[in-house]
């Protein structure tokens, strides 16, 4: 497949978060444009900087970070890079510290530690709206709930962020059905992010609340584990019948699985940026989708 046609992306086509905020389905996670393990920051900052200015010429509208990136990093770069902004949603999180780099592909471990105090959070959303130079966050999302805070006093100081107009729309992640209930008994919820790819489907059932409730569904880690450079096996085979790559392939399966499912995967470098990006042309056939879905 090509990978460097101008606005590729927006062959995904769109999704209204909170029923006004209609951002491409196929985005940009700013996790990886730091240093190793994603702690400190790029090795190369121009280099970064390039990939965030590339976003908006293939089409990317939309980009998903967080205060912990980094830390601080990454939304200063996507500021530097970015802003004013110019019809790019940026979303960001709060409710964790780091206590250092991430150790393996799989971020999902002991390094994260949630911190859901209403001060703390607070000032989280301050500190990023300073970084990111705005007004509003478009999309603020709590990273984890602190099970040592109860939970309605974490969704309230989002409510309060809210009617204060600081953020435009409030987002969950690493959360239940149940959990999505109480907050939304207190908050309206206008995203969920929790992990799922063509190999890890544990929250099947939470992608579908989403779609019964019009809650867009950002999955993370959304091209799990499997070896994307691989030419054999079910997504090889079906990359090579489409002249297409692994990973391409894996997120055409993501887009086609659900309507409400929005795509953020992340990268360093221009040539990954653009090979993403061109996942959003890909069409596959009913045959390769049950394929692909017996991998889960």
């Amino acid at each position: 497949m090509t990978v460097n046609n101008e606005g590729v992306a927006t062959a995904a086509g769109s999704f209204s978060i909170g029923g006004d905020l209609s951002v491409g389905r196929l985005g940009y996670g700013a996790l990886q444009i730091l240093g190793p393990g994603s702690w400190g920051p790029p090795s190369d900052r121009e280099s970064a900087l390039a990939v965030l200015r590339r976003l908006p010429e293939l089409g990317i509208n939309f980009i998903d970070t967080a205060d912990t990136y980094g830390p601080f990093y990454s939304e200063e770069l996507i500021h530097d890079a970015l802003h004013p902004y110019d019809g790019v949603s940026v979303a960001t999180k709060a409710g964790v510290v780091r206590t250092g780099p991430f150790f393996t592909d799989d971020p999902n471990f002991d390094v994260v530690h949630p911190v859901g105090r209403p001060q703390y959070l607070r000032f989280a959303c301050e500190m990023s709206l300073r970084r990111l130079e705005v007004e509003t966050i478009a999309l603020w999302q709590l990273h984890r709930l602190d099970p040592q805070v109860p939970r309605e006093e974490q969704f309230g100081v989002a409510r309060e962020l809210r009617d204060e107009g600081k953020i435009r729309h409030y987002g969950l992640s690493h959360v239940s059905i149940e959990e999505i209930e109480a907050a939304r008994e207190i908050v309206d919820v206008a995203s969920v992010s929790n992990r799922f790819n063509v190999y890890d489907r544990g929250s099947e059932d939470v992608l579908r609340y989403c779609e019964r409730n019009g809650i867009a569904f950002v999955p993370w880690y959304p091209l799990g584990s499997g070896d994307h450079t691989a030419s054999s096996g079910v997504p090889g085979e079906i990359a090579a019948a489409h002249e297409a790559s692994v990973t391409q392939v894996v997120l055409a399966w993501l887009l086609q699985h659900s309507d409400v499912i929005l795509l953020i995967p992340g990268t360093a470098s221009l040539e990954h940026l653009e090979e993403n990006a061109a996942a959003a042309k890909l069409r596959l056939e009913p045959e390769e989708i049950a394929a692909l879905d017996a991998l889960g």
